[in-house]
């Protein structure tokens, strides 16, 4: 499988623009703010959402001032969204650094959040950027949403399919979804060809949460079952269908492992046997290709060019990736 670094090759120099364009737009005046959103800076991952809008611009037409600007704003208002969520879960680690949460408490982390939510919103409105604001915004609701409802539904357990469906689709996957609307938009593509973009993005985001999640019935580097999800009490799909394919007795059972017993890292063993037995990672993996392939079939319709050959890559990295 490729490697992220040659799939940038086609738009390695935009990304270099980009970093230098996106670090400015993270500016302030206030030493502490600078500080922070410098160390931010350096936790950069692994440029994936840039990617995805900068691949959508060229597919759909010239990439332009807008599509950086673009790029900029999902990245600025998907930081601010992280760092909120390290104060909401109390995590004090991200990418193997600290949270800003955990270096400079939680009222500093949530000021640092409103501040790059805002520069997002000041960087779109003072270049006119309405309609890609517009775009990210509706991302930002849906990931709020998403969220609160894998919270509300964590308090029972009975999530069902689809409603793990339409929690992914908010929380994670409007992000790239927006990434690639965004991308067609900023070259000023048919309101149709920028929800094909959208649409295309949004399986893609599908097809990479279910991979995120498959990785969490495998193990750690020294051989350890994962079970996060389990830790956590986050119903996935390896285990709801496991769940739904199970006598009520058992299922009773498993619930109660997972609600009563998620720190016991036996029971949570017991649990990741129960779903591989039960042919959970085979359905999940099923139901990841057949995202994959929608996407693929979205692309099929666009002229060949390096850009719609980046952007299969990269569909194919999210779901072949090794972590």
């Amino acid at each position: 499988m490729l490697k992220l670094k040659e799939i940038q090759k086609p738009i390695a120099t935009e990304l270099s623009t980009f970093e230098v364009k996106f670090k400015q737009s993270m500016q302030s005046s206030v030493p502490l703010l600078d500080i922070i959103t410098q160390y931010l800076y350096k936790q950069k991952g692994k440029q994936m959402r840039p990617m995805f809008v900068f691949f959508s611009a060229g597919l759909c037409g010239t990439i332009n001032e807008s599509t950086y600007r673009g790029a900029s704003l999902v990245e600025l208002l998907h930081t601010a969204s992280l760092v909120h969520d390290d104060v909401v879960d109390n995590a004090n680690e991200r990418r193997g650094f600290f949270s800003v949460n955990a270096l400079w408490k939680n009222k500093v982390a949530v000021l640092v959040g409103d501040f790059l939510l805002s520069k997002g919103l000041l960087l779109s409105v003072a270049n006119q950027e309405h309609e890609l604001l517009r775009i990210v915004s509706e991302a930002v609701e849906q990931m709020s949403e998403g969220e609160l409802l894998q919270i509300e539904k964590a308090r029972k357990l009975d999530i069902k399919e689809d409603i793990y469906y339409e929690i992914i689709r908010k929380k994670t996957a409007s992000l790239i979804a927006s990434c690639c609307a965004c991308g067609a938009s900023s070259v000023d593509a048919t309101a149709d060809i920028v929800e094909k973009m959208r649409e295309f993005g949004e399986k893609v985001g599908i097809a990479f949460q279910i991979k995120d999640d498959l990785f969490d019935f495998g193990v750690d580097d020294i051989g350890k079952p994962v079970g996060n999800d389990i830790k956590e009490k986050k119903m996935t799909l390896p285990l709801i269908y496991a769940l739904s394919k199970t006598t009520s007795a058992e299922k009773r059972r498993i619930i109660n492992l997972v609600k009563n017993h998620n720190e016991d890292s036996k029971k949570i063993e017991e649990v990741i046997d129960f779903v591989r037995s039960s042919g959970g990672l085979d359905y999940a993996t099923e139901k990841m290709l057949a995202y994959q392939q929608e996407a693929f079939q979205i692309l099929a319709q666009f002229p060949d060019s390096i850009y719609k050959t980046g952007l299969q890559q990269l569909v194919k990295f999210t779901t072949e990736r090794k972590k």
